[in-house]
C-alpha cells in the first residue's frame, strides 16, 4: 500500500475518533455512513476496472486504457482525481458520442462551464429529439466524462438541405432487345 493511502486511512480513523463523544453520536453515525458509501463507490469502481481488464478478447485494443476511459464509472473516478489522461475537449467528444441522436459541439466556455450544442439536421427519420431531451441526455453523459461542463445549451437545428433526387436511366425491359421503351419500335 502506498504511503499516501496509509496516511488517508489513518486520517479517516482520527476523524471518526474525534466524533466518539456521546454528544456527537449522530454526527459519528453520519460520518460512518459517508465512509461506507464512499467505500462502496470506490469498491464498485475497482470492481469495474477488474471486470473491464479481465474480459477475454480476441485481441487487445490499440490503447490498453480504452476500455477504462469509455466506462462512465471509471472515467468519472479518473476525472474526479485528476488522473484522466484525456483533455476536456476529448472527454466532451467522448460523452457526446454516447448520445442516441447526433449533436455538434458549438463551443465550450471553460470560464462559465457552459457547453453549447447544435442539433444535427437529422437524417429525415424525425429522430432528432426536442432540445430539452437532447440537453438532458447530454448533461447526463457529460456528468460522468466531463464534470467541468456545468451547463448545456442547445441550439435548434439549422434548415435542412433538400434531399437530392437521383435520376438515372431506366433498365431495359425484358424482350425489348436492350432498347428502352422510348426507342422500342
Amino acid at each position: 500500500m502506498s504511503a499516501a493511502a496509509e496516511q488517508a486511512g489513518r486520517r479517516v480513523e482520527e476523524v471518526l475518533a474525534r466524533l466518539d463523544g456521546p454528544a456527537d453520536a449522530e454526527a459519528r453515525a453520519a460520518a460512518e455512513e459517508i465512509v461506507r458509501a464512499l467505500m462502496e463507490f470506490y469498491g464498485g469502481g475497482l470492481a469495474r476496472v477488474v471486470e473491464l481488464l479481465g474480459r477475454p478478447g480476441a485481441r487487445p485494443p490499440a490503447d490498453p486504457l480504452e476500455p477504462l476511459l469509455g466506462d462512465e464509472l471509471v472515467a468519472s473516478l479518473l476525472t474526479l482525481h485528476g488522473l484522466h489522461p484525456e483533455d476536456a475537449p476529448t472527454r466532451i467528444a467522448r460523452a457526446l458520442a454516447t448520445l442516441p441522436q447526433p449533436v455538434e459541439n458549438a463551443g465550450f466556455d471553460p470560464a462559465g462551464g457552459v457547453l453549447t450544442l447544435r442539433q444535427s439536421a437529422g437524417s429525415g427519420c424525425g429522430c432528432s429529439g426536442d432540445p430539452e431531451s437532447v440537453r438532458r441526455a447530454a448533461a447526463d453523459a457529460l456528468a460522468c466524462f466531463a464534470p467541468e461542463v456545468t451547463g448545456v445549451e442547445v441550439e435548434p437545428p439549422g434548415p435542412r438541405e433538400p434531399a437530392l433526387l437521383q435520376i438515372g436511366t431506366r433498365p431495359p425491359l425484358a424482350g425489348s432487345g436492350g432498347r428502352s421503351p422510348a426507342t422500342a419500335p
